[in-house]
């Protein structure tokens, strides 16, 4: 009998270590969970030309939450499928396609995927005050993570032209975003002033992954 309650009371002890690690690793730990969103709407909103001259950056954000159709119009106007070919509503180098945007929210870290047109949870983690040195980041509903993925880009290419191309490349899907807040009566700003090894980490990104910007985006205030 003492050798059963000894097996018991074992078995209910390794019971408890791996649901207490089980929970411990779900609140930062990558996970599979997808979320699908709304078909983009591709038609209409503010002329060119008044989009350029109502563009500008904002620091001061309600902490209302983008509608789904709002953050599925955004993502795909920022580096969207527009062609049956694949290729996006931003040019990249060689049509690397090297920048992922990871969205960060108060429910946690989400990656778009262009192709299905729908987000990834990579983070089950509020992690928005890393996303920046500025105090509005950690309120603001949306702070968009471009991070450059090394490993799509042609082997043998200088790290200094990965560098250079990744900085490009994100700077056209940053200005995307910039026209659609406009259009959309959204605040933006683009951001440098990231603690990028902190990030990354926080994310779990892999050695060559390179965080470039980030962007914070939500109502004007």
């Amino acid at each position: 009998m003492n050798q059963i309650r000894i097996a018991v009371v074992i078995v209910l002890a390794a019971a408890v270590v791996l649901t207490a690690a089980g929970w411990m690793r779900g609140a930062d730990q990558p996970t599979t969970t997808s979320a699908r969103l709304p078909k983009p709407k591709t038609e209409g909103g503010m002329p060119l030309m008044e989009a350029l001259k109502k563009r500008h950056s904002s620091r001061q954000f309600a902490d209302r939450k983008l509608p789904d159709q709002v953050l599925s119009d955004m993502l795909w106007a920022a580096f969207g499928v527009n062609r049956a070919d694949g290729r996006r509503t931003a040019p990249s180098a060689v049509n690397w396609q090297e920048i992922d945007i990871y969205v960060a929210t108060a429910d946690g870290v989400w990656l778009f995927d262009a192709k299905g047109h729908d987000l990834k949870c990579v983070l089950q983690k509020d992690i928005r005050a890393l996303t920046g040195k500025q105090d509005f980041v950690k309120d603001a509903p949306v702070n968009l993570i471009y991070v450059a993925d090394f490993a799509k880009m042609r082997k043998g290419t200088p790290e200094a032209d990965k560098i250079f191309y990744s900085a490009a490349d994100t700077g056209f899907i940053s200005q995307n975003v910039y026209l659609f807040c406009a259009s959309e009566g959204l605040a933006t700003v683009v951001r440098g002033m990231v603690d990028r090894p902190a990030l990354a980490k926080a994310m779990h990104l892999r050695e060559d992954q390179r965080i470039i910007l980030a962007q914070t985006v939500g109502y004007p205030r």
